[in-house]
Order: structure tokens, then C-alpha cells, then sequence
């Protein structure tokens, strides 16, 4: 894979260090040298990564919740106009190597990934120890989140950058991506107070640990990280006037790209009863403004969620609907379904789950909650998989590769069918 590695130090975020005052490095004034040497440099660095997995609608996180939105009927184009938005709402051979959310996507996932690799290996210049642990967790963090989001939606993605770079199979990439959750674990331990912006890097941490194990069938794990994340923690990006909510900024603040759909983009079957709590936090029902103002994207300094404390309890919930333990998963499950609020204001305040003890019913209990209360996460794509529902719920299974790959790596795999 030939890829340019580009150093982008925008956001003004601070890494907090408990045990010292740091004067941090003026990225503008940055030679390469002083990044890979230095440890302002490696910090500037770190910033970065949060930067380009972000902000803008070229970010991963536009990208993602755009691309994922409309192959799951989460979101609808409003606008014939766009095209790469259109195409992927219309789906299958529809979306080609050329859209540009699916590049967009690829290439700061990518990029993400890559940059963190040049930290990890010239972290020996942060000499400070508790600096060094603080960099190296949350280098891990956005290491895995772009590993993630790549097994996420691509069958195959390179692990090691190179000229014609080898493809892996998105399982090894989700193995790749625990393996860096797990060093960050290591290294938070070591400073427990790590955290870059606003996110609490051991609960992500964790509940990333949570989420890729569940995506391997690791449930076990699966669900011992997630009931270690602390639920009354918020862990988030961090949005201002300059640095932008980018769904609020691209999509959410006119009514000329995107906007949700009804009912959760739920069948009628699977549809939240009219008294669901949930409604209220995701819909804005104001007339004449986007329906999706509601939740996370409501102005330019809106917080966007690391995970959220429904995706937790649901992991456990599907974890021991899936070893058998139905019992137990309908205790997880009742956490949801009755939850009143949580630490973002999110609750369902419904009766406790009274459908049939079977593993089948309990599973698609936990699919439905889990497209409410994750509503709009990025997550869709993947349940919808995992859970086996109809393929008339979303349009494609898997992206195509970008051109720019395939143009410039012979080892690119062929394009998934759907």
C-alpha cells in the first residue's frame, strides 16, 4: 500500500499530566525530526489522531456515521444532488471504489493507524515515565478505534503499511486491534489519569475491548470488559466553534444532506412503542427543522460518545443470550428497557422484557434495543450481520475498496459481491 503519511496536528486538545506542567510544541513549527524525536512532538502527534478521525465531513467519524446510516436506513439523503450519498442509500453495485465517503473512510482509518505506528515506534523519546504510559494509551485507543472501524466495514484491510501491502482478514484485524487495546490497558495502569480531550481512556479502552470481542464471538470477553466500564463516566469527543461536530456542521444544522428516519429505521415489526423514552433524545420533532438535531449532534460543540453506557449492558445481555444464559440476558436486557436515564440523559423508561424465554426472541429483543439506544453510533452495519437480520435492511453487506488502493496496490482483494 503506497500512502503518504501525513502528520496533521490541528486540534488544540490537552493531554492532561497529573504528574508534571508540560510546555507543549507549537505543531506549526514542527520539523518531522521533532516529531518522531521529541516528546511535545510525539504529544502534538497524539492530538493528531483525534484530528483526523473527526473533524470535517473528509473525517472517519462523518464518514462512518453517514455511510453506516444509509446502508441501514438509519438516515435518508435529501438531496438527489449528492451523489455518493445517494448511492450508497440506493446500495449494491451502486456504491463503487469512487465514493467518496467509502474513501474518505479508508484512507483517514488508515492514516489514523499509520500515524499511531510512528508514535509506537519512536516512543522511546518520551523520557518522562507516566508521559510515555499517557501517550502510549491513548495512541493504543485510536489505533484500535481505526483498526475497528476498518473490520468494520471492509471484509479484508492491511495491518502493516507498505508498498503493496498484504490484506487480512477483518478477524486478524480485529485480533490486531485487542492486541492494542491490551498494551493500552498496560500502559493506562501505569497512569491511571490518562485522558486526551474528553475521553476517559481506560473506560474506552475497556469498552472497545468489549465491543471487538463481541464482533469475534469472544462473549466470555466479551462481556467481562464490559462490566468493568464504569457507566457513570462519560468518555467523548470534544467539539467546539472552530473544531466542529462535523454531522452538526455537514448535515444536522440544514436540511440539504441527511436526516433520520422514522421509527429508528426499525421494520414496523421491530418499531419502539409510541411511550419509548429514547423518542424524545434522538427525534426533534420542532417543525421545519432536521429531525436529527435530537441526541449528539445538536450544535457545532456537541459531544459525540465514545460508547455509551446501553452498549455495555447490551453487550452483556446478547453475550449471555448467546452462550445459553437467557436468564441472565433478559437481567442485562431489563437494565435497558427500564432505565429511567443514564449519564447522557438516555432512557427507555419501559416495562421489563416479557416476551418468550427463547434464545431467538431474546436475541432480536436485543437487536431492536440495540438499534434505539445506539441509534446513529456507527454500529448498525455490523448487528445487522451479526444478527442475521434480512438483507432488505440494508443495502449493501461490506464496501468496495477505494480506487486509490486498488490503483496503487496489486495485493488489493476483489470487491465484495454486496
Amino acid at each position: 500500500m503506497k500512502r503518504k503519511l501525513i502528520y496533521s496536528i490541528g486540534l488544540a486538545l490537552s493531554l492532561g499530566m497529573s504528574s508534571c506542567e508540560q510546555e507543549y510544541l507549537n505543531p506549526g513549527s514542527a520539523s518531522q525530526g521533532q516529531v518522531v524525536n521529541d516528546q511535545n512532538g510525539l504529544l502534538a502527534m497524539v492530538n493528531g489522531l483525534q484530528q483526523q478521525y473527526t473533524i470535517s465531513r473528509a473525517g472517519a467519524m462523518y464518514s462512518g456515521l453517514t455511510a453506516n446510516g444509509l446502508t441501514t436506513k438509519e438516515l435518508i439523503n435529501l438531496n438527489v444532488g449528492n451523489t455518493d450519498e445517494a448511492n450508497l442509500q440506493t446500495g449494491t453495485t451502486a456504491v463503487q471504489g469512487n465514493n467518496s465517503l467509502v474513501t474518505n473512510l479508508w484512507n483517514k482509518s488508515n492514516i489514523v493507524k499509520s500515524n499511531a505506528d510512528i508514535i509506537l515506534a519512536n516512543i522511546a523519546a518520551a523520557k518522562d515515565p507516566s508521559v510515555n504510559a499517557q501517550i502510549l494509551a491513548n495512541t493504543h485507543f485510536y489505533r484500535a478505534l481505526a483498526l475497528g472501524t476498518l473490520a468494520t466495514f471492509w471484509e479484508k484491510a492491511p495491518i502493516a503499511v507498505g508498498e503493496n501491502a498484504t490484506f487480512s482478514s477483518r478477524e486478524d484485524v480485529l485480533k490486531e486491534a485487542l492486541a492494542s487495546i491490551g498494551a493500552g490497558l498496560t500502559a493506562a495502569a501505569i497512569n491511571a489519569t490518562s485522558t486526551v480531550g474528553g475521553i476517559d481512556i481506560k473506560n474506552s479502552l475497556l469498552a472497545l475491548q468489549a465491543r471487538y470481542n463481541l464482533m469475534l464471538g469472544n462473549y466470555d470477553a466479551a462481556y467481562n470488559a464490559a462490566n468493568q466500564v464504569d457507566l457513570t463516566k462519560k468518555s467523548a469527543f470534544l467539539f467546539d466553534d472552530v473544531s466542529r461536530n462535523p454531522l452538526f456542521e455537514t448535515s444536522f444544522s440544514n436540511r440539504n444532506v441527511a436526516e433520520p428516519v422514522a421509527d429508528f429505521g426499525l421494520p414496523a415489526s421491530l418499531a419502539p412503542p409510541a411511550n419509548d423514552g429514547r423518542r424524545a433524545f434522538y427525534y426533534n420533532m420542532t417543525t421545519g427543522l432536521n429531525a436529527g438535531r435530537a441526541s449528539f449532534f445538536t450544535a457545532s460543540s456537541a459531544a459525540v460518545p465514545v460508547y455509551l453506557p446501553g452498549e455495555m449492558l447490551l453487550i452483556k445481555a446478547e453475550a449471555k443470550a448467546r452462550q445459553g444464559s437467557l436468564n441472565e440476558a433478559v437481567t442485562e436486557l431489563n437494565k435497558v428497557l427500564t432505565k429511567q436515564t443514564d449519564v447522557w440523559g438516555i432512557g427507555a423508561n419501559l416495562p421489563p422484557y416479557s416476551g418468550p424465554m427463547t434464545q431467538a426472541a431474546i436475541l432480536t429483543e436485543i437487536y431492536r434495543q440495540r438499534s434505539i439506544e445506539l441509534f446513529l453510533s456507527g454500529l448498525r452495519i455490523e448487528d445487522s450481520r451479526r444478527f442475521g437480520r434480512p438483507a432488505s435492511e440494508r443495502t449493501r453487506d461490506f464496501y468496495p475498496y477505494p480506487l486509490a488502493e486498488r490503483n496503487n496496490n496489486t495485493s488489493t482483494p476483489a470487491d465484495p459481491a454486496k
